[in-house]
């Protein structure tokens, strides 16, 4: 009831906003998850190795930069509204031409150019969303949000145990095709996007001349981005610890549990109770940072991960498998759930569509070949199973993730109505 009652104190235009930018990364991140269930069916039909399938993972997250870039950019021109919607269009439309790439190699370019569109959606979405909502609550919106993530891995999971095995066509109409091709029905948000949603009331209050009485569409303040490198390339070593720690545990997570024999379906339901674990942590962390500040809970919870490890990568049953997914997932999603608000609290509004993501997008760059380096140290050393990559990832990204969360700013509070915010 409390939950319910953060939504009660929005207006109907915010709660329509605040939902096309959830589902907006919700869809987004559907699409993403897609791949990491059918890695092993993709490499069967294009004749490779998981491995080589893999690169589709890195070369959407090293794309997903310029993404970030572009639209945050054009965000700050144009504004976020009409960004996110060609966003959206973006990202669905290549995650149809996904579906009907002939050959590994157009796979790949594919999969390029959805990390593009997808690079976008986190960071126009957040500053329309944190810069419509009220200051107070920010901690829970923030969390609930980000989960968005999370959703879409949930729905991933949800289709791929429930509809996978039945497919069974053939060329085109393969099992994997057909489940991306459903993954261009996000699309459609767009026609929420045009009828009830309004631009952000900051980018329309920094874009208006008094005088003339109409928005104005000054470029990018360029110099007020050159004046916060120093916070710019902190928030991109964050979220190059932040990246590595929820891809380090999701990416390969699925393809862990095929290696214990277990049914598609079962895959996908341990999968989804990992996930409900992550909305979990998410939605109680961002409400718990309300009270004892981001830093000091995304460190919390970021420990907390490392006991988690034997459940997580070291049962031999799905029962036991399923409640480690479950603790894991609280705690890594806990601490992402704070980062929505926490980064747009550190940037100042002229920048605050294109920083956060074009940082966090940065992070994925920079952390993008985890999942590879991960597939290639359980070969060498494991004999191609990955529980002691997995368990090395947490222990060294939990330990990264709380040290340089400690190092940063905060600025919890901050109104995002074009101040500078308290470091």
């Amino acid at each position: 009831m409390a939950l319910l009652g953060q939504f009660r104190t929005l207006t109907v235009v915010q709660r329509n906003t605040f939902l096309a930018c959830f589902l907006g990364w919700t869809l987004d991140a559907f699409d993403f998850f897609l791949l990491t269930f059918c890695l092993t069916a993709i490499a069967a039909d294009f004749h490779v190795g998981r491995k080589e399938v893999a690169e589709a993972l890195f070369w959407t997250l090293v794309m997903r930069p310029l993404g970030a870039f572009l639209f945050g950019a054009a965000a700050e021109k144009f504004g976020r509204r009409p960004t996110l919607m060609i966003n959206i269009v973006a990202f669905s439309f290549f995650e149809l031409a996904s579906a009907f790439a002939p050959t590994l190699h157009t796979f790949l370019i594919c999969r390029a150019l959805f990390g593009i569109a997808m690079g976008g959606i986190w960071g126009v979405g957040a500053a329309l969303a944190l810069e419509t909502l009220p200051a107070e609550g920010r901690g829970f919106f923030s969390g609930l949000l980000q989960e968005g993530y999370v959703i879409g891995n949930l729905l991933a999971a949800g289709l791929f145990a429930v509809l996978f095995s039945h497919l069974h066509g053939t060329g085109f109409l393969t099992n994997w095709r057909v489940l991306f091709m459903i993954g261009a029905l996000p699309s459609l948000l767009v026609f929420h996007l045009r009828f009830n949603v309004k631009e952000s009331p900051a980018w329309l209050a920094s874009h208006t001349h008094v005088s003339a009485g109409k928005p104005t569409r000054p470029p990018t303040d360029w110099g007020e981005l050159r004046r916060i490198i120093p916070t710019f390339l902190f928030l991109v070593v964050l979220m190059t610890a932040f990246t590595s720690f929820s891809h380090g545990t999701q990416d390969l997570y699925p393809a862990f549990l095929q290696d214990h024999n277990l049914s598609t379906g079962m895959v996908g339901l341990i999968a989804a109770i990992g996930n409900v674990g992550a909305l979990t942590g998410g939605v109680l962390c961002g409400t718990l940072s309300e009270k004892f500040g981001r830093r000091r809970t995304i460190i919390c919870a970021a420990l907390l991960a490392i006991p988690m490890i034997p459940l997580w990568a070291w049962s031999h049953s799905a029962v036991m498998l399923a409640v480690g997914g479950f603790l894991m997932q609280v705690m890594v999603q806990g601490a992402w759930g704070i980062i929505p608000a926490h980064l747009n609290e550190l940037c100042p509004a002229p920048v605050r569509a294109i920083m956060p993501g074009f940082a966090y997008q940065l992070g994925n760059l920079l952390s993008s070949r985890n999942s590879v380096f991960q597939t290639e140290y359980a070969n060498a050393h494991n004999h191609g199973l990955l529980n002691v990559a997995l368990s090395g990832t947490v222990v060294i990204v939990g330990i990264a993730v709380a040290t340089i969360t400690a190092l940063g700013p905060e600025a919890k509070g901050t109104v995002m109505s074009g101040e500078t915010p308290i470091e």
